[in-house]
């Protein structure tokens, strides 16, 4: 079988979305393999994907999607009046008040507010997996600058700092009700701690394809290990890994650190955000429209204290639509650094995921992501 074949379904009138993967597949090569899945209005419209060794069923890294996991369990508990997003941190987790912390409010937390990108001495990957000890080290941390003053991404970290809170709410962990209220409950293929059955189903994660230009363009752009971009990348650990690498360690499959250690499909990743929106084969959606807009109000834009350009983040989400112009206002989700993209679209009833197995350049970014959405919206705007 030609491994650039797109094999799958999609709804009548999405056919173009299928012809778009298939022409970035051919523009890639004969390594690329990707997943690509979309819901409108409760309906899979869209379910294909391509590539060697892949199926709809493969799992991948999320990365830094696994924050959009974390983050509907803080907004479900937030609609149920388990957490406040207006209460200081430290109301529920007193040992944060110190060293300037003690105003923090949850919602500026979620918004990357919080100054804590990173631990001063750096983890090693065993610490950095385990959400717990995470939240320990920082919990105790001076922050790198004045708590709500400024703003940037708390990349490898932001899940285990909601995640504690949830912690001490509930008793619970951040994967405990993930596992019980999302994915148990909707049939979502997203894992925040992969059992050991689907290891067989997991495909590692492979590094981008590096030529000449692409290395020299990343020396240009690098900032130095004890810069705020290298803190909270964790570059400053000597033994710290390249952010590709993360998913192929097993005890961060394992423990399923929020911030980054999710595995999933993209089936999955695109039905946990339509079961969020609307409902699903008969089951009532997560949150409800006070809730949806809640989450899609833009918190922090502008100026990003870690990535040094401009980026905009919702109750610990990406205001997606500042990325795509497509979406419509209060669309939420979060992407991955290995090219994963998801979010919800409440406004269109559009849900959204998309998953690779070779880290894109620029990493993260994946450019094809944009000309996929692009299909997926004129589809939706002439499909019955």
């Amino acid at each position: 079988m030609d491994e650039n074949v797109v094999r799958g379904t999609v709804a009548d009138g999405f056919e173009p979305v299928r012809e778009e993967l298939a022409a970035v597949a051919a523009e890639e090569g004969g390594d690329y393999a990707a997943q690509l899945v979309a819901y409108r209005h409760g309906e899979r419209v869209v379910d294909v994907w391509t590539g060697p060794g892949i199926t709809a069923d493969s799992l991948f890294g999320a990365y830094s999607a696994s924050k959009g996991a974390a983050h509907l369990v803080v907004a479900l508990l937030a609609q149920e009046g388990v957490l406040d997003l207006e209460q200081k941190v430290a109301h529920y987790w007193p040992e944060f008040a110190v060293e300037g912390k003690g105003e923090l409010l949850l919602r500026e937390l979620l918004a990357h507010r919080a100054g804590l990108v990173g631990a001063d001495g750096g983890f090693t990957i065993e610490e950095l997996a385990d959400d717990r000890i995470v939240a320990e080290r920082l919990g105790a941390q001076r922050p790198y600058w004045r708590p709500g003053s400024a703003f940037g991404y708390h990349a490898l970290v932001m899940g285990a700092l909601s995640g504690e809170v949830v912690r001490r709410a509930t008793g619970l962990s951040v994967q405990e009700l993930f596992a019980e209220r999302l994915r148990d409950a909707y049939g979502v293929d997203f894992h925040l701690g992969l059992p050991q059955e689907h290891e067989s189903r997991f495909l590692t994660a492979q590094p981008m394809v590096a030529t000449p230009e692409r290395l020299a363009a990343l020396v240009a752009s690098a900032s130095g290990p004890n810069s705020l971009s290298g803190i909270a990348f964790n570059r400053h650990h000597p033994r710290n890994p390249e952010v590709w690498e993360l998913p192929n360690f097993q005890v961060v499959r394992t423990l399923g650190t929020a911030s980054w250690g999710g595995v999933a499909s993209a089936r999955g990743l695109a039905r946990m955000y339509a079961v969020t929106i609307g409902p699903v084969d008969g089951a009532a959606p997560l949150l409800g429209p006070e809730t949806l807009a809640m989450v899609g109000q833009t918190q922090s834009a502008g100026h990003d204290m870690v990535l040094g350009r401009r980026t905009a983040f919702t109750m610990g989400f990406h205001a997606t639509s500042e990325y795509y112009p497509q979406l419509g206002q209060g669309s939420f989700g979060h992407s991955g650094a290995g090219g994963q993209q998801s979010f919800a679209d409440p406004r269109n009833g559009i849900a959204y995921g998309y998953t690779r197995r070779r880290t894109p350049f620029p990493a993260a970014v994946a450019p094809e992501n944009e000309r996929l959405i692009r299909a997926l919206y004129e589809a939706a705007a002439t499909a019955r």
